[in-house]
């Protein structure tokens, strides 16, 4: 029991990972057959997987004829970003409020991190692309991390990984400009500056958003 599990677990993380960066299309059918040779899960369990992402937005449910991967649009892009915005700016002024040493080191660490890959995309290397948007997750979520709200973080996570599925389909990377919205963010967490760091975050995704859409990949 306790193996079929863990197979089930890691085909669940395997697909919504794949779904989420690029690597299974958006509308792209998913074929149970398909599935079962590519993640090595049973049919049944795979069709709780499916129902699992449809619950999360990631799949669709398409009756008796199966399953795809959710389709992307311009509207639907703006709505993801929007709503990232409401739960992502109240959370920073919970979190910058709470925050201790502790939340400050996560911060720092986080931003360190993501500080290093994105100097080197901006000077050329882009065979980590995946890697800099778990880098950008982490250091977001460090943020909000001492919001106190488990169920406010939680959902915030759901919605960051749609709004970082568009940008990893149209592979939009803003080097310098988003780098230095970071390091702003960063000190304005230090300062505990709330309403500096929600300018930029406002800034940030609204940015990101018209570059995705600026690449023309999104319809």
């Amino acid at each position: 029991m306790a193996q079929a599990e863990t197979i089930g677990d890691n085909a669940y993380r395997r697909i919504r990972s794949d779904i989420i960066f690029g690597r299974i299309a958006p509308s792209q059918k998913l074929r149970l057959d398909r599935l079962r040779e590519t993640y090595g899960a049973s049919v049944s369990t795979l069709r709780e997987i499916l129902n699992r992402l449809t619950s999360e937005g990631l799949v669709v449910a398409e009756g008796q004829r199966g399953f795809e991967a959710a389709p992307v649009s311009v509207h639907n892009l703006r709505e993801i970003a929007a709503l990232r915005l409401l739960l992502e700016g109240f959370a920073l002024e919970q979190s910058f409020a709470a925050g201790d040493v502790e939340w400050e080191g996560r911060v720092v660490s986080a931003h360190h991190k993501l500080a290093a890959l994105e100097q080197r995309m901006r000077d050329g290397d882009m065979s980590q692309t995946e890697l800099w948007k778990r880098y950008d997750w982490e250091f977001h979520q460090a943020l909000i991390s001492a919001c106190g709200s488990k169920v406010l973080t939680d959902t915030h996570a759901a919605v960051f990984d749609k709004y970082l599925r568009y940008q990893m389909i149209a592979l939009s990377f803003r080097g310098d400009i988003a780098a230095r919205e970071h390091q702003v963010m960063l000190n304005a967490a230090l300062a505990r500056d709330a309403a500096t760091a929600k300018q930029t975050l406002e800034r940030h995704v609204s940015g990101g958003v018209e570059h995705a859409l600026a690449t023309g990949t999104i319809k």
